[in-house]
């Protein structure tokens, strides 16, 4: 069970039938037909254009969520979308991400349900610009399909941000774990994403691998930065479980492509990273640890 980003299969699955929205704005009825004509399109604009005052007014428990603005929401892969949302006006919910790996709750002003997203960016942005970024799977019928309708200027409410993050204690200093082998898959590239532009030292390390896999390249986000992310000390190993017939690297799983490649020379100074599909993380878990690697070298964000 990792931490993903809107697509929720890698987060825990607790009850939120505790969480209801408030009522809306209560409109005084002058006559039925005009209540009704006043009602349509104003559930409309409180839907798609709520302005954060008017947010504000609709949310009480203004201590538990934030009401935020939308900076941007646009294509980052078949079905996925980058999502950036504007925190300078909260500085405490901006410091509060500290580790990569970290995640929060989102919910927009007139959904009950909300949903866990993990912050894709590194904690340095969100302190420099007051920003944090997300990727986002758009599920049919989910809050997610919701959020990446909405445009520019748009509001949504945020949690406080949770979780221990990636607790890269455990492989540090990075002389002594030369090796780290990091797997993701799908929108599991999210926190892994803040983890690689967070800087964990992978300049310093002889040996740093990433296998994301995908199902095909149209589906694999953030291609755009693997260039830099390779520069950092992040070599880069896409796996396609459906690849057309063009492509000439990594097929099928990337537990797999792993077990195909292994290459861990010492596993006492050898670290993973995992983030994705339950059944990836099973096996790799496995892999690892049938080569030695302590479990406690391998690293969840949850």
């Amino acid at each position: 069970m990792s931490i993903l980003s809107l697509s929720l299969s890698p987060f825990p699955n607790p009850s939120l039938s505790h969480l209801s929205s408030h009522a809306p704005f209560r409109i005084q009825s002058l006559h039925p037909s005009s209540s009704m004509t006043l009602l349509k399109p104003l559930h409309h604009h409180l839907r798609r254009r709520l302005s954060i005052s008017a947010a504000a007014a609709v949310r009480q428990d203004t201590n538990l969520w934030t009401t935020a603005p939308l900076v941007t929401v646009s294509p980052a892969a078949e079905s996925l979308f980058h999502v950036t949302i504007d925190v300078s006006d909260y500085p405490d919910l901006a410091t509060s991400h500290t580790k990569a790996g970290q995640y929060l709750q989102l919910r927009l002003p007139d959904v009950e349900k909300p949903s866990f997203l993990a912050i894709a960016s590194p904690p340095s942005l969100a302190a420099a610009k007051g920003v944090f970024e997300f990727l986002v799977k758009s599920i049919s019928g989910s809050t997610a399909e919701l959020l990446c309708g909405l445009q520019k200027g748009d509001v949504v409410e945020l949690s406080q941000v949770m979780g221990k993050g990636f607790d890269l204690d455990q492989i540090s200093p990075a002389e002594e774990y030369q090796t780290v082998v990091i797997f993701a898959t799908g929108s599991g590239i999210s926190p892994i994403r803040s983890l690689i532009e967070a800087g964990f030292g992978a300049d310093k390390r002889s040996d740093v691998r990433l296998y994301y896999g995908a199902r095909n390249l149209k589906r694999m986000a953030y291609q755009d930065r693997f260039e830099n992310w390779a520069s950092s000390g992040v070599k880069v190993v896409p796996v396609l479980s459906q690849p057309d017939d063009a492509w000439t690297g990594e097929d099928g799983y990337v537990q797999a492509a792993f077990a195909r490649a292994k290459n861990i020379f010492n596993p006492q100074s050898t670290g993973a990273v995992l983030c994705g599909q339950k059944q990836m993380a099973e096996e790799v878990t496995s892999l690892l640890v049938a080569d030695g690697v302590s479990t406690e070298k391998i690293l969840k964000n949850f």
